[in-house]
């Protein structure tokens, strides 16, 4: 990957799910998008997301963006 798309941020979807007893599937149709972009997002392969798709996972998930996306600049993906 070259030096400039790398970065630290990290997706917890999995974790939040999980400890929600959620599916990819569940959440999708909940959240309004479909699984295939979802999978992106957790997968880690997301180069963005838009505030309101963060905000309707969040309460879907009722969670805060901060649980859902974290930065660790010293492991980059």
């Amino acid at each position: 990957m070259p030096e400039e798309e790398r970065h630290g941020i990290r997706v917890h979807l999995d974790h939040l799910l999980s400890e929600r007893g959620m599916t990819l599937t569940e959440l999708s149709a909940q959240v309004g998008i479909t699984v295939v972009n979802l999978s992106v997002l957790k997968n880690g392969r997301a180069k963005a997301i838009r505030f309101s798709t963060l905000s309707r996972i969040c309460d879907v998930l009722q969670c805060q963006p901060g649980d859902l996306i974290t930065h660790d600049p010293a492991e980059p993906t």
